[in-house]
């Protein structure tokens, strides 16, 4: 259903669904349970969020994460990108998340998202479709990015799901490596995800962590005594696994992501390795992230 306030809202048994196309294809908030007694599944706002950051969840495409000092070179091309977020000195996680979608259909338990990028800074053109599908035990989503311009596009997508956390949060996930970082967020070399690094089972509030891994099983399961539910996040998409978690506690963010950070500032050569992706004119890559009641 379509609000005057610009919000979609879809149900499914104790399930509710707010999306704020206008902000960043984003999803406002998404909750377990009804009338007043309603469990935020992810962190919301009443309402249209007044900016993508206090969104629940928002899409990336069609890059993941940062790249180094906006710049990378692409088969003998320069391509240079300006800042795009306050406080970053290097762009952010692409253009969608910035930028308006429409809705390109919408039903009870049902919508899609649509963002079309024309060719400019970044210099190739794009269509990307967020597919929302709510079910009374959970959200299925996925997003898709088609190339549209006649030269090769390199390409990276991911999800950025905002999560309530309290001293006895648990997440449980497989990871092999952390790449460690600098001031800037930037990776600095990868070493096994080990000590603090290990999230096969820990508390996840207040880590002070915004690292990547490789190696993710797919599969991450998040709990609290204090939760009506656990939750299951699971991508078979992704095989990277970005997990933010200030050391104020409050919330963490726990992304699969398709490709590590700063993969475009890599070689060529290297990027099949760190999961960025060419896509030739016309191809299509997506990435489903699902998010169970368990």
């Amino acid at each position: 259903m379509v609000g005057g306030d610009g919000l979609i809202t879809l149900a499914a048994g104790p399930l509710s669904l707010a999306l704020s196309p206008q902000i960043g294809g984003s999803i406002a908030r998404f909750d377990y349970g009804t009338g007043d007694d309603q469990f935020p599944i992810l962190r919301g706002c009443d309402g249209l969020p007044r900016e993508v950051l206090a969104a629940g969840s928002f899409p990336i495409v069609p890059f993941v994460n940062r790249i180094r000092g906006g710049n990378f070179i692409f088969r003998g091309r320069t391509i240079q990108l300006a800042q795009n977020m306050v406080g970053e000195p290097s762009p952010i996680h692409g253009q969608g998340w910035l930028a308006p979608w429409r809705v390109w259909s919408a039903g009870d338990d049902e919508a899609v998202l649509r963002f079309e990028h024309i060719a400019g800074e970044w210099p190739w053109s794009y269509v990307a479709d967020q597919h929302f599908k709510l079910r009374p035990d959970g959200l299925e989503m996925s997003l898709s990015c088609a190339n549209r311009s006649p030269d090769p596009m390199p390409c990276g997508l991911g999800q950025h799901p905002y999560f309530h956390c309290g001293p006895a949060t648990w997440i449980e996930t497989e990871v092999a490596n952390v790449w460690l970082i600098d001031e800037h967020v930037l990776p600095t070399e990868m070493v096994p995800a080990e000590g603090r690094f290990d999230l096969s089972g820990a508390g996840v509030c207040g880590l002070d962590l915004d690292h990547g891994f490789n190696g993710w099983g797919g599969t991450a399961r998040i709990s609290d005594p204090d939760w009506p539910v656990d939750l299951v996040l699971s991508s078979s998409d992704a095989s990277f696994f970005q997990l933010y978690s200030p050391p104020s506690g409050q919330i963490f963010v726990a992304e699969p992501v398709t490709h590590a950070n700063a993969a475009l500032n890599a070689p060529e050569s290297q990027w099949a390795e760190l999961g960025m992706k060419i896509l030739e004119p016309g191809e299509v890559m997506s990435i489903s992230m699902r998010l169970r009641l368990n």
